[in-house]
């Protein structure tokens, strides 16, 4: 009989972790070989996810001692929650090295940031100093300002490789599109909306007219749900079969399959209300001020400009197929999903720049 790998995921009922984890309960050998544990808010999405072979603990992130405990007992741990809760990735830290200390075996961390944290803001033109950036590149990973967004957490993983306690691989993912659907979605368990594109949708539901920032020249790389969330799976294989898989300072993992312009994501949202009768006119009105405050907290990060290349990612063996003309037409399925639902979305603590 074989031994089970203990595994903890955080943010299985988010867009990002419920995907991830429903690839996980699609493998043949997911009974045989996973023994995984999720942390999750509500008792009533904890007992859905127990009809699958989860196990579940009810609790939050916030409960640090609870974070500690949970990673000090498991060998593997998804992080796919909060990209800057950084308490919560410190207690992630403790449990970790709590367990290094007691087997002498460095547990692993796989942690999931952003690229926001390349991004240059051009206020919604395209930032003259930006860079493109290469998840081979070492060095130019090492440059990156560890005032960017995402970027003091990554800072604390990649120093927890180094002092030797943990093998910690960062994916970080781009532009992420699609409507999820899988069990967990099924079960109401995950959210199967991204955040960027259907606040832009939110936005310019509410004015009646498309939004945008500046010209829209500003450019964002973008991958789908499904293929962004098979990155995961192709590192978590690659770190089974090759310890040595590059991790700590060379552990980053773009997810990233083509680029748009937001002036391109603005156009289509405008389409998209024009044919619903829920705009005057398809074209995009840039956004004044005070309506810059009013949705997006006087932020000008959805106009900022983060280009990046996978080839660490694809070195692996991750292989993305859906392209950027995929992206741009998934934007209507999401303009209708949200007008259908008159739902409202739930405010983004949208990054600053000074």
């Amino acid at each position: 009989m074989s031994i089970k790998t203990n595994i903890l995921m955080l943010g299985v009922t988010g867009y990002i972790g419920g995907s991830v984890l429903s690839l996980f309960l699609q493998r043949e050998d997911f009974k045989t070989k996973f023994n995984v544990t999720a942390l999750v808010r509500s008792a009533q999405k904890a007992s859905n996810l127990q009809t699958l072979g989860i196990n579940t603990v009810v609790g939050t992130h916030s409960d640090a001692q609870l974070v500690e405990k949970l990673a000090q007992e498991n060998e593997v741990i998804f992080s796919m929650a909060d990209s800057d809760y950084l308490e919560a990735i410190q207690a992630l830290l403790r449990g970790l090295k709590n367990r290094f200390e007691s087997t002498g075996k460095p547990p692993i961390l796989i942690h999931t940031s952003g690229t926001g944290v390349l991004a240059s803001n051009g206020r919604g033109y395209l930032a003259k100093d930006y860079k493109i950036y290469d998840d081979n590149n070492t060095n130019q990973m090492a440059r990156i300002s560890p005032t960017q967004i995402h970027r003091n957490v990554d800072l604390e993983i990649v120093a927890a490789d180094a002092a030797g306690y943990s093998k910690t691989y960062i994916v970080i993912p781009s532009a992420i599109y699609g409507i999820a659907k899988t069990q967990l979605t099924e079960l109401g368990v995950q959210n199967p909306h991204s955040v960027h594109i259907p606040h832009l949708i939110q936005a310019s539901l509410d004015r009646g007219k498309s939004v945008i920032l500046g010209d829209g020249s500003s450019i964002w790389p973008n991958v789908s749900i499904e293929d962004g969330n098979t990155l995961y799976i192709n590192l978590y294989d690659s770190i089974m079969k090759n310890p040595e898989t590059s991790h700590g300072a060379e552990g980053y993992y773009f997810g990233e399959n083509g680029e748009y312009t937001l002036s391109s994501v603005a156009q289509k949202i405008g389409e998209a209300l024009f044919e619903l009768g829920k705009a005057s006119s398809p074209d995009p009105v840039p956004l004044s001020q005070s309506e810059l405050r009013k949705y997006f907290n006087g932020s000008t990060y959805i106009g900022s400009t983060s280009r990046c290349h996978g080839n660490r990612s694809r070195s692996i063996g991750w292989r993305p197929i859906k392209t950027t003309d995929d992206f741009l037409a998934s934007i209507k399925p999401e303009v209708e999903a949200l007008v259908m639902s008159g739902r409202k979305l739930a405010p983004v603590p949208w990054p600053t720049y000074q």
